[in-house]
């Protein structure tokens, strides 16, 4: 499914600068699905998404700007229902910040550069990091390593 219409003019695989568009901006560029996730900080369905039992070999990315977000090499099988990672591609690629709704203290993760809510980390995942980014897949984009390779050579 394409999350983003043509509209979508920020987003990018290769810019890095910092995205600030208005909410009435996001709502025009994404899909009703994406901008809910994304911008209103929405859930999808646990088991929904069809990242939860991917196993393709390549790199994830905000499907509301490009960003890189993670590697599929550091993909899990967490039984939680969404896509897990235990590590984003660099540091500056998720920012964090406390959550304390639905009456739970948790850590949200969000893209470092569009901000787009991506979903929450836990501490209870697997080694070398033992954390565990518990992802909505409606905001990944995927792209096999054969084809950034390519596209990367060329």
């Amino acid at each position: 499914m394409n999350n983003t219409n043509n509209k979508n003019t920020v987003y990018s695989r290769t810019d890095k600068s910092k995205v600030n568009l208005s909410d009435a901006e996001w709502k025009d560029v994404l899909s009703p699905e994406l901008y809910y996730i994304a911008r209103k900080k929405g859930t999808e369905r646990p088991w929904s998404s069809k990242y939860e039992k991917f196993n393709e070999i390549g790199t994830y990315y905000c499907a509301a700007c490009g960003n890189p977000l993670f590697r599929s090499d550091t993909k899990f099988e967490s039984g939680c229902g969404w896509p897990s990672f235990y590590e984003p591609v660099t540091k500056g690629s998720i920012i964090y910040a406390p959550d304390h709704s639905a009456g739970m203290e948790r850590t949200e993760v969000m893209c470092g550069r569009c901000k787009a809510h991506l979903g929450h980390v836990f501490d209870d995942g697997p080694q070398p990091t033992g954390l565990r980014y518990c992802i909505n897949g409606v905001v990944l984009d995927f792209e096999k390593a054969a084809a950034a390779d390519k596209k990367y050579k060329e």
